[in-house]
């Protein structure tokens, strides 16, 4: 029997956990919205008490769901762009590369803390054109060694909400500044969001905190410079939400009647660069 992987982290690393577990519930579902059964074999291999997460069957969905539109967005970006290079940032232990398994001509960076880089390389095998890049996604100094030759998707899913919005900024200034041409693609609270934090379970246990909270597609269009909207999509207006139980719909339909509550979580989209 191959031994666990103990695993012990706290803070905003911590939450990637959540995510991961909650996915690996999704995959056993009858009517599963992600069908991520890398995650569920990861979470096999982890010793952890995953009752710290408070991820369940019913609740994980919720999660599932916001993993699948970035999903259908990677395709897209990659449809488009069939030689190109990928930017995940705070990638965590998500299973993306491996569900996306992208063409030979794809360049694929996974970018997160040196300890969740370390338990990242341990947990999903290696790929000729797949890399774990260990350092924090604000560090400037990373970039120079992403090549600048093609079309950048940066796909940062989770992320946001943990930086704080001058590093948020700068890192999205940089990226547009390092790259060609692209996309930036990525999902949001607004600041009524990161006020009622107290209210997110995985946030509150982890011990993490929420700092940066974007109200619209102007709070990017404006700071940073050469961006271009292609779709902002309030979380709780997302075609997805069909697919889930009815309970779900309720809810996502009783949030968008309420101003601050309708846009509380967003997905955006932006291109820069030179249009293809």
């Amino acid at each position: 029997m191959t031994e666990k992987l103990r695993v012990d982290l706290s803070g905003a690393p911590q939450t990637m956990l959540a995510t991961l577990y909650a996915k690996a519930l999704d995959a056993d579902l009858p009517n599963s919205v992600l069908h991520d059964t890398w995650a569920r074999d990861v979470v096999a291999r982890i010793d952890y008490d995953w009752s710290q997460t408070s991820m369940t069957p019913r609740n994980s969905p919720s999660v599932s769901l916001r993993s699948a539109h970035f999903d259908s967005w990677t395709r897209q970006f990659l449809a488009v762009h069939p030689r190109a290079t990928v930017l995940h940032l705070g990638c965590g232990l998500d299973s993306r590369y491996f569900r996306i398994d992208p063409g030979p001509d794809v360049e694929w960076f996974d970018v997160d803390y040196p300890d969740v880089a370390a338990l990242r390389t341990r947990l999903y095998p290696e790929r000729a054109h797949h890399h774990v890049v260990a350092t924090s996604v604000t560090d400037p100094g990373y970039l120079g060694d992403v090549p600048a030759d093609r079309p950048t998707l940066v796909l940062g899913e989770g992320l946001t909400m943990y930086l704080e919005a001058d590093d948020g900024l700068g890192l999205l200034r940089r990226v547009v500044g390092r790259f060609p041409s692209g996309e930036l693609q990525f999902d949001a609270f607004n600041r009524l969001g990161i006020r009622s934090q107290w209210m997110n379970a995985v946030v509150r246990r982890s011990g993490s905190r929420l700092h940066w909270g974007i109200d619209g597609p102007h709070d990017i269009l404006d700071a940073v410079p050469g961006t271009r909207l292609l779709a902002w999509v309030p979380v709780f207006e997302s075609d997805a939400f069909s697919a889930l139980p009815g309970a779900y719909r309720v809810v996502a339909a009783t949030m968008n009647r309420i101003p601050g509550l309708r846009t509380m979580a967003q997905f955006h989209r932006y291109a820069f660069g030179r249009p293809a």
